[in-house]
């Protein structure tokens, strides 16, 4: 993999984590006023981390991340609907 490849990867890895992490302190600490924007964190935050589990073989973290990432979505569509 090219050395900027393996970077991009990397930062797309510490935004999914950090994306999760500032979710749930959000929704923690009751400062989530806005769902849509908890769900739009989830939803990316999973995605990267589900993307950088399946490109390295990591079936479990991958599996729970996507799984996060479809529940994020149909939560945001929900959102959006009602």
């Amino acid at each position: 993999m090219k050395d900027l490849t393996k970077k991009f990867l990397s930062a797309y890895g510490w935004y999914g984590t950090a994306a999760i992490l500032a979710a749930y302190i959000l929704v923690s600490f009751g400062l989530a006023g806005d769902l849509v924007i908890y769900q739009i964190l989830n939803l990316t935050g999973s995605t990267a981390l589900a993307i950088i589990g399946f490109m390295k073989k990591a079936w479990q973290p991958a599996v729970l991340e996507a799984a996060w990432a479809l529940i994020a979505l149909a939560g945001l569509i929900w959102l959006l609907i009602r």
